[in-house]
């Protein structure tokens, strides 16, 4: 019997992650021989693309789609959604280059999706979940933020910032992937809240995550002061949609019950 899982695709964005790139593609192969990788590459100066490209030459498994520039990780991971949607995968999953996802546990979350999962989210902070290598102060930073970020939201998720996602091929044809948001990386609480809102299965599984050894983050401390502040906006607009639907629900009501009473009683 066949699982939505048969046909995966692990979508990796890269931008100058040559040292990464075979090693990472290698764990995927060993650990999920049946899905397919898709690298998203920016226009890497440091032959990252030529390297993809001689991958995908050696392995029926490994695609390759060249981005004209440095655009960003959301733009890099909308660029894989569409191209993996024009084609017969069932479940599209983020991955990063550098080792931190552990693909050894991507059958964790695709396991969750077969049992009925819509997305799937690879959490440091559910039990069994953790951060290996990470000063105290950015584990720290990163745990209260997605505590904020859930609350505000109401979400009801431990790390709603996570990377490591899989995907049923039906939430990212309902989500509309050019609303988006692409302020730093707050296009990952962006989808969740949106496919949240939109009433789909989402579950957490707790993975380990291993800061990257080769290579350098992309991550800048502006992260953390955009996606707040974006979040509280969100925040807000929701809970006043919230408000304002169950102040029109109250009245109709109250509608309701006067002209119930003044029916029973004549008036």
């Amino acid at each position: 019997m066949s699982k939505p899982s048969d046909k995966t695709l692990v979508i990796i964005p890269t931008y100058n992650e040559l040292g990464n790139l075979p090693l990472i593609t290698g764990r995927v192969r060993s650990a999920a021989p049946d899905v397919d990788i898709l690298i998203v590459d920016d226009n890497s100066p440091d032959g990252t693309g030529e390297a993809a490209d001689k991958l995908a030459a050696e392995d029926s498994h490994i695609k390759v789609f060249h981005r004209e520039g440095k655009g960003g990780l959301c733009g890099a991971y909308v660029a894989g959604f569409r191209w993996g949607l024009e084609r017969d995968y069932t479940v599209l999953c983020e991955m990063d280059a550098d080792g931190s996802h552990a693909p050894e546990e991507l059958h964790k979350l695709l396991e969750q999706i077969d049992d009925g999962a819509d997305l799937v989210i690879g959490s440091r902070y559910v039990p069994g979940g953790k951060a290996v290598n990470w000063p105290m102060k950015r584990y720290a930073l990163s745990k209260g933020g997605n505590i904020y970020i859930s609350v505000a939201l109401g979400l009801g998720l431990s790390d709603v910032t996570a990377g490591y996602r899989a995907f049923r091929r039906q939430v990212l044809e309902t989500v509309n992937l050019d609303e988006l948001s692409n302020a730093g990386y707050i296009f990952q609480v962006d989808m969740a809240f949106r496919v949240v809102q939109a009433g789909f299965d989402v579950r957490e599984v707790p993975i380990t995550f291993t800061e990257r050894e080769i290579g350098e983050s992309k991550l800048d401390g502006s992260f953390v002061k955009d996606s707040l502040f974006e979040v509280t906006k969100w925040g807000f607009n929701h809970r006043k949609e919230q408000v304002t639907s169950l102040v029109s629900e109250l009245g109709k009501q109250a509608d309701h019950g006067i002209k119930a009473f003044r029916k029973k009683h004549s008036i």
